[in-house]
């Protein structure tokens, strides 16, 4: 049972990845109406001439901090982790 359960979620991985691949746009080619909307409005809502800038900080900032929070997290838990304890003295 545990063979075919196994078989069976294979089977719908490597179909997800087939359909993902085959539904991908041609390369150069914006997706959606939302690239030409940034491309055109970054300079004039944002005040920067970089519209990648602009995207990670101005338009997804709250996402852009969420990122920075979870990634501080991670490397005060890693320092705790690996910190030296001070010996007693007695």
């Amino acid at each position: 049972m545990r063979k075919i359960a196994m078989a069976v979620s294979l089977a719908v991985f490597i179909a997800f990845l087939i359909a993902a691949a085959l539904l991908l746009h041609p390369f150069g080619h914006p997706p959606s109406e939302m690239d030409d909307y940034i491309i055109q409005n970054t300079q004039s809502e944002t005040g920067t001439n970089n519209a990648v800038t602009a995207v990670v900080f101005d338009y997804r900032g709250f996402d852009t901090l969420g990122e920075a929070t979870i990634l501080f997290t991670a490397v005060t838990g890693v320092v705790i982790l690996f910190r030296k304890k001070k010996k007693e003295e007695g």
